[in-house]
């Protein structure tokens, strides 16, 4: 999947679509859940690396939110159809 710059609203749209916590996001992220605090506050695509855009991209894309549009025209985001809003397993915590 290629990278594509995303803004702090996309994120915040993204893990509401989830029904995600920030924090639920960070576990699945490896972002540090007060680096994701502190980025869905900004306006506009958040001022941090790159690679950790990436990685909360590829978190919420890989549970099925798609990112529409382009950060200085019409940004949005929405679920794929076989997208199913979940909490992620937390790690170390086995479920039955």
């Amino acid at each position: 999947m290629p990278i594509i710059l995303i803004t702090s609203a996309q994120i915040r749209a993204g893990r509401a679509l989830l029904r995600w916590s920030a924090a639920d996001l960070a576990r699945a992220s490896g972002v540090s859940l007060p680096t994701i605090k502190r980025l869905e506050l900004e306006q506009g695509v958040p001022s941090i690396g790159v690679g950790l855009l990436a990685s909360i991209q590829a978190s919420l894309e890989g549970a099925g939110v798609q990112f529409l549009g382009e950060p200085d025209r019409a940004p949005g985001v929405c679920l794929s159809s076989t997208a199913v809003a979940r909490q992620p397993k937390p790690r170390g915590i086995r479920r039955k």
